[in-house]
């Protein structure tokens, strides 16, 4: 009696685990698709959106994002509820290329958009619209897609990653049973090493230099405003643009360590876990795997928050598709006169700073604090 009472209770504290890993992989994938799609649709519909060269990587990095939650995350989240691979092994070559293309894509497309505003911030303008042209923004995307499908699918549809290494994956894939088989992805030490160095570090050290230069220039452009403003007048309206100005500047540093530190989070355990497992001896728990991978799979729902809902542009273009186009959402029109500008220098060149010229623009767009009129 005793013995048929535990079986009962571990069945149903089975069944609960089951349920809660079921709905919170159901919520990941389901917000990661709204998210992203919201995303792609607000600049499609949205003129000024699509005027910033920027929002052009936005949209690929959603449509990466958006293709990791329909073509990777389900089947993943079948294999993980069943604990079983039921599609075959060439379904299977076929899906962890995919999961490798994609997510690889993703990743490139943040370092471009760190570049992007690179150029756009710490440049002066005519260096920027010099580099960042339509062709070199169409050459940039398309790296972003190629790089990642020479690393994925001709390697592993090829087999040169699990090169010997055979008899450890057909141990892990038939590792649960006879009768259960695994979509094993292991990888041997060169394309442990070449993978992750061309899809992680090296876009994470060149994400690291871009946002530390656009901290130091978003702390000297700072600086500059508030000299300029101790020259001039010092009645109250220069205190409370000066004010203004610095809490334009901590947010912007809380903007960059959010990115970084989300980027780090989800992809930093999966690709430090990647590059170590061949080394010793292939160790490394099967759960902390899935983990890793899964943390990586959230940043695909968090690119959306980070690089779009965080940006007023974006939310007022959320608004206008949610809410059916209401006027009280749309943009006022561009005859309506703007306050009084104020000149400063960022790298040699005068920028409006309080008239929301578009050299300000570019500042005030990575730091998400972009005016928009109400």
């Amino acid at each position: 009696m005793m013995l048929e009472m535990e079986e009962l209770v571990n069945e149903s504290n089975g069944m609960v685990k089951t349920l809660a890993l079921i709905c919170f992989l159901s919520l990941v994938m389901l917000m990661s698709i709204l998210g992203n799609l919201l995303v792609m649709t607000a600049v499609c519909k949205d003129r000024q959106l699509r005027k910033i060269k920027t929002n052009y990587f936005i949209v690929s990095l959603a449509f990466a994002d958006l293709m990791v939650s329909v073509l990777v995350m389900p089947f993943g989240a079948i294999e993980l509820v069943t604990q079983s691979w039921i599609y075959g092994e060439t379904f299977c070559l076929v899906r962890t290329s995919l999961d490798v293309l994609l997510t690889t894509a993703s990743i490139m497309h943040l370092c471009c958009i760190a570049l992007d505003r690179y150029y756009a911030i710490c440049c002066k303008p005519l260096v920027y619209h010099n580099k960042m042209t339509p062709l070199r923004v169409t050459l940039m995307i398309g790296g972003c897609w190629v790089i990642p499908t020479v690393i994925s699918f001709l390697p592993i549809m090829q087999g040169w990653n699990s090169i010997g290494i055979h008899h450890v994956v057909e141990e892990r894939r038939h590792s649960e049973g006879s009768n259960s088989t695994a979509c094993v992805f292991m990888v041997n030490k060169p394309y442990a090493l070449t993978c992750s160095v061309v899809a992680f570090y090296i876009p994470l050290v060149l994400m690291v230099l871009a946002y530390q230069r656009i901290y130091v220039t978003a702390r000297a452009h700072a600086r500059q405003i508030s000299m300029l403003q101790r020259a001039g007048d010092a009645g109250d309206s220069a205190a409370n643009q000066r004010n203004h100005r610095m809490r334009m500047d901590t947010k912007a540093a809380k903007t960059l360590c959010i990115i970084m530190g989300c980027f780090c989070l989800c992809w930093a355990p999966f690709f430090v876990t990647n590059v170590v497992d061949p080394f010793i001896d292939y160790t490394v728990p099967g759960q902390l795997w899935v983990a890793c991978l899964w943390l990586g799979y959230i940043n695909s729902m968090l690119n959306p928050i980070l690089y779009a809902f965080l940006n007023k542009s974006f939310r007022r273009a959320f608004l206008i598709i949610l809410c059916c186009g209401r006027k009280r959402y749309r943009r006022p029109s561009l005859l309506v006169p703007r306050g009084p500008c104020t000149a400063t220098q960022i790298n040699g060149s005068t920028h409006m700073l309080n008239g929301c010229s578009s050299a300000s623009k570019l500042l005030l767009w990575f730091c998400n604090t972009r005016p928009v009129p109400v």
